[in-house]
């Protein structure tokens, strides 16, 4: 185990109690992890390495940042996305997000279901999903669903189960 995967594990661990604990992912864990991914990679292999350390930061903030921008989640999930690209490259990152976008739809769905209002919501979703597959009439229902009624959850906790997946199947 190389010392970026002991810092990717720390890091993750962090992130995901803090984030469960307080809603929140702390700068003062991710800013030097950043750091570390880069310096860890350059050293390790030289320039080469840097700067896929540097491509892998900027792919984990640019899969999460329109998530971001239309509101769907905080920075820390954004910046910590980054750290995980620092610290394991670009390739890996993009592995992570897939999964991570896997187990964070699995996890709303459960929420969702569990809600007391769920049907409406489910049906309104799948209506305008037929809609726009050309399936059913041209219909747009998204927009009756209670903004009120919105659960969320630390999505931490799906980016920390992404890496991990990405790393057991890498």
């Amino acid at each position: 185990m190389a010392l970026a995967d002991y810092f990717l594990i720390t890091v993750i661990a962090i992130c995901t109690f803090t984030d469960i604990k307080c809603r929140k992912i702390y700068n003062v864990v991710l800013v030097p992890a950043a750091a570390m991914g880069l310096l860890i990679n350059f050293h390790a292999a030289g320039l080469a390495g840097g700067i896929q350390s540097v491509k892998g930061l900027f792919v984990g903030l640019a899969l999460l940042w329109l998530p971001f921008v239309l509101g769907g989640m905080g920075a820390g999930d954004v910046k910590l996305l980054g750290v995980v690209g620092a610290l394991k490259g670009p390739g890996f990152v993009w592995q992570a997000f897939i999964y991570m976008a896997l187990v964070g739809g699995l996890i709303s769905l459960l929420i969702l279901i569990k809600g007391r209002s769920s049907w409406p919501r489910l049906q309104a979703v799948l209506l305008t999903l037929l809609s726009l597959l050309g399936l059913g009439p041209r219909v747009n229902l998204t927009g009756t669903i209670q903004a009120g009624a919105v659960t969320t959850f630390p999505y931490g906790v799906a980016i920390a189960a992404g890496t991990v997946l990405a790393y057991f199947l890498e």
